[in-house]
């Protein structure tokens, strides 16, 4: 009779060494950030501020490369410039060797990643793309390395240990590598003069893009769709374009156009509670003058401003002449996703 395999013990969970785990993984990974901050701060060569500069002057785009995890962090570092002002593309080293190389020319910046600085896939087109005249920029963690050498600037993420248990898994240089790469973003787009409108432009469809880049024009209502009636009007017919349009409130314009006030349900709740008769009354009676206006070119965030400021519902559209061009209702801004 054949001898069966002894059987794997199933594995124990234990609570408090996953927790003890967790707790040193963050510690080994903010250990290692502060190293690099430091080792930053007195580096006299000033390769930080030199891999800026070169990005900075950089006529093409930056390109990132990287393999395996180095490459998962080349491929975020990429996106964050390009989020950032910076036009950036992420190339696979070993698709490069294979023909995408032609996307890369001699007006971009290589940015090479490796911990190791020997990896045979970045080793084999770095060569390459020198010759291409393209400035090299490495992050590594041996400033002995073969990609530190060919370097034009050579950034070291070097890392004391890893958060793995086993030394094994790339953890904290993986942390450090990303963190770097948010340090060149953030200190690139300071250099470019990048702003908040500038990064609205690039996340269109973000909370900020639609904050920064929606106008009152493209939400507020106009035309058919913008209750408004003359200082004569009766009360009862300035109702039923109030209940017409639907917006709960009603402009009252004179003969040029101009907007000479406003009334809303609430003014038509405090009138009911007065105990006046309703029937005689006319829009010049019981507007209220002057009412609250914004500009048509204005962000449709500032108005949500003004709606605030003075605790309102509504507010008018007036052009540069004054006159009433449209209508906005605080829901339009809520369906607009503007707040």
């Amino acid at each position: 009779m054949r001898n069966s395999a002894p059987e794997t013990p199933p594995p124990v969970f234990d609570p408090q060494r996953s927790l003890q785990l967790a707790g040193d993984t963050l510690q080994i990974e903010a250990d290692a950030l502060l190293a690099l901050k430091e080792r930053l701060a007195n580096d006299a060569s000033g390769s930080f501020a030199k891999a800026v500069e070169v990005l900075l002057r950089c006529d093409g785009r930056v390109v990132v490369s990287g393999v395996g995890k180095s490459g998962h962090i080349a491929r975020k570092i990429a996106a964050t410039l390009a989020s950032t002002g910076s036009p950036a593309l992420f190339v696979h080293p070993s698709e490069a060797a294979h023909g995408d190389l032609g996307m890369i020319k001699s007006k971009d910046a290589f940015i090479a990643i490796s911990y190791s600085g020997e990896a045979d896939e970045l080793t084999t087109i770095v060569p390459i793309i020198k010759r291409m005249g393209a400035p090299l920029i490495a992050i590594t963690g041996n400033p002995q390395s073969s990609l530190a050498q060919l370097a034009n600037v050579h950034l070291n993420i070097r890392v004391e240990k890893e958060a793995c248990p086993l030394n094994l898994a790339p953890t904290a240089s993986t942390t450090a590598t990303l963190a770097l790469g948010d340090a060149l973003a953030v200190a690139l787009l300071d250099a470019r003069g990048f702003r908040e409108e500038d990064f609205a432009r690039s996340h269109p469809g973000g909370a900020l893009g639609r904050k920064l880049l929606t106008l009152v024009k493209d939400v507020m209502r106009t035309g058919n769709a913008m209750p408004c009636v003359k200082p004569d009007t009766s009360l009862i017919a300035a109702l039923m374009e109030i209940s017409r349009k639907g917006l709960a409130m009603t402009a009252i314009i004179d003969d040029t156009g101009r907007a000479v006030g406003i009334f809303t349900d609430g003014d038509l709740r405090r009138l009911i509670e007065s105990g006046q008769s309703l029937t005689a009354l006319t829009m010049a009676e019981v507007m209220r003058k002057n009412p609250r206006s914004i500009g048509p070119n204005q962000l449709a965030v500032d108005a949500v401003g003004v709606m605030e400021e003075y605790r309102i519902n509504q507010v008018l559209v007036s052009d540069a002449d004054g006159i009433l061009v449209g209508a906005l209702h605080i829901h339009d801004l809520t369906q607009a996703k503007v707040i």
